[in-house]
């Protein structure tokens, strides 16, 4: 699990916006993190800044990035709403506390499982025993964890990093370890 690299937020934009000269930067170093892996496939959210940071990695394989609708970030709130950035960040906490907890015209946690889950499972069973590079966001790449170990919300989220860098290993369908492997 690649989490984005820094990315200008611009209200209305969350399918567009790219990365900051930082983040950009960012994302070469995690193509070069992962550079001795065998990746079988990369695939990523179809929002940009996902797929931005992992682009290099991808072209440095010779790879296409899979993009998946069903991996964009999961928002909140409406998108067509503003909040203050502590009140989001509330909303967020009681999300992984309330399943079924979310703002006027967002996404609730269980309603998120919902559509990534399928995706993750689908491509535990085709590339089962291989290696695959997902591009994604903070709360999506929580909610997944979560829903393979509950150890992982609020407090997780909080403390990772942009980009971030995770290494999940699975048996089948089971979650066995998880290491940070980003610097």
């Amino acid at each position: 699990m690649v989490r984005h690299a820094e990315s200008p937020y611009i209200f209305g934009e969350e399918r567009r916006r790219g990365l900051s000269p930082e983040g950009t930067a960012a994302a070469a170093k995690v193509a070069d993190l992962l550079e001795s892996e065998e990746i079988h496939l990369v695939c990523s959210s179809s929002y940009e800044r996902a797929m931005a940071t992992v682009r290099e990695l991808a072209a440095r394989r010779n790879l296409e990035i899979q993009a998946f609708e069903e991996l964009v970030e999961r928002p909140i709130l409406g998108l067509h709403q503003q909040m203050s950035w502590e009140l989001i960040e509330e909303a967020i906490k009681e999300s992984f506390d309330n399943f079924d907890y979310a703002l006027e015209g967002g996404e609730t946690t269980r309603e998120v499982q919902k559509r990534a889950i399928p995706v993750m499972e689908k491509l535990l069973e085709e590339y089962a025993g291989k290696t695959i590079v997902i591009g994604t966001h903070g709360n999506m790449m929580t909610i997944i964890m979560n829903y393979y170990d509950n150890r992982y919300g609020y407090a997780f989220w909080k403390q990772s990093s942009k980009p971030d860098v995770y290494r999940l290993t699975f048996q089948e369908n089971r979650l066995m370890a998880v290491e940070r492997i980003w610097e």
